[in-house]
C-alpha cells in the first residue's frame, strides 16, 4: 500500500483525500484546522499533527493549499520536504503562477525529490464526485508514478508537458476563460434586470441557445439567488485573474477581456462580497447600474 501525505483539507481537499483512501492508499492527513483532520480520520485517513508528520516516510505528498506561498511554507518552513522519502513526489494541486511553480521545482529537485505540477478544475462538486480535470506536468516517468493517485481524484487526467510550470499555464488559460465567462453572464443578467426581464425565464432560454456556456448554466442559477451557497469565492477569481494578467505581462500578451473581468471581481470584493460565491460578481454590476 502506497503511503501518501495530504496537506490542505478544505472543501476540495477533504473529499480528494477521501478518494485516495477509497482507492487503497495509506493517507496521513494534515490541516491547520483540527476539525478538518478529524473529518479526514473519519474517512479513513491517519491523523497527522504537522505537515512534516504527514509527509514522514511517504512516497508522495499531495498539496491542496491556496497558493505557492503556502506550498513553500509547508515544504520548506514546515519541514515536509525533508520528511518525504528520497526521490519522493510532491503533487502540487493548487492554482499557482507558472513562474512560482518553476521556482518550487528547482528547490524540490535540489533536495532530491520530484514535483508533479497538477492543478485541477471542477470545483467542490468535482472534488466530491472524483470527477476533477487534472492538468499535470512532469517528466514522463514521474507522471507515470503519480498517475494512480491522480486517477483516484479525477476522471480527466491529462499529461500536458514534461516541465513543471506547464500545468500551471494550462490552468491559467482555463481560469481566464472561467473568469470572463462568469463576468459576461453577470453582465447579461444585469442588463436583463435593468430591462425588467424575468431572470429565470431568460436563463431557461439562454441555457439552451447558442449563447449557452457551462459557466452560464452553473453560475446563472446562483446569480438568481439572494444568498447562494459558496462553491468558489469572488476572491478566488481576484487571485486567479491576477495570475492570468501576470502571465500576460510575462509573455507580452494583451488580455483586455481578462483585465475587465478582473476589475469586476475586484470591485465586488471591494464592496464586501469577497467571501461570497463567485456568481456574486453580479454585485459589482448592480452597483454600477444603480442597484439593478
Amino acid at each position: 500500500m502506497t503511503r501518501v501525505g495530504f496537506v490542505g483539507l478544505g472543501a476540495m481537499g477533504l473529499p480528494m483525500a477521501g478518494h485516495l483512501v477509497e482507492k487503497g492508499f495509506d493517507v496521513a492527513a494534515f490541516d491547520l484546522r483540527a476539525d478538518a483532520v478529524e473529518a479526514a480520520a473519519e474517512a479513513g485517513a491517519r491523523r497527522a499533527g504537522t505537515a512534516a508528520e504527514a509527509a514522514r516516510g511517504a512516497a508522495a505528498l499531495v498539496l491542496m493549499v491556496v497558493n505557492a506561498r503556502q506550498a513553500a511554507a509547508v515544504l520548506f518552513e514546515g519541514g515536509a520536504l525533508d520528511a518525504l522519502e528520497q526521490d519522493g513526489i510532491v503533487v502540487l494541486m493548487a492554482t499557482c503562477a507558472p513562474a512560482e511553480v518553476e521556482a518550487l521545482d528547482e528547490r524540490i529537485a535540489a533536495a532530491g525529490r520530484r514535483l508533479v505540477d497538477a492543478p485541477v478544475s471542477g470545483g467542490v462538486v468535482g472534488a466530491r464526485a472524483g470527477t476533477l480535470t487534472i492538468m499535470a506536468a512532469a517528466p514522463a516517468d514521474t507522471f507515470a508514478a503519480a498517475r494512480p493517485m491522480l486517477d483516484a481524484m479525477g476522471d480527466k487526467v491529462f499529461h500536458v508537458g514534461e516541465r513543471p510550470g506547464q500545468g500551471a499555464m494550462v490552468k491559467t488559460v482555463n481560469q481566464l476563460l472561467c473568469g470572463v465567462h462568469i463576468a459576461a453572464a453577470a453582465e447579461a443578467f444585469s442588463l436583463a434586470a435593468k430591462a425588467g426581464l424575468d431572470g429565470a425565464l431568460l436563463l431557461k432560454i439562454l441555457g439552451g441557445s447558442a449563447a449557452s456556456s457551462w459557466m452560464l448554466n452553473n453560475r446563472g442559477p446562483r446569480m438568481l439567488q439572494d444568498d447562494p451557497e459558496v462553491a468558489s469565492a469572488v476572491d478566488i477569481f481576484v487571485k486567479d485573474l491576477g495570475i492570468v494578467l501576470d502571465a500576460g505581462r510575462g509573455s507580452r500578451s494583451a488580455l483586455p477581456l481578462a483585465a475587465a473581468a478582473h476589475q469586476m471581481f475586484l470591485a465586488a470584493s471591494g464592496l464586501g462580497h469577497g467571501a461570497e460565491d463567485d456568481s456574486q460578481v453580479l454585485a459589482a454590476y448592480r452597483a454600477l447600474n444603480g442597484g439593478s
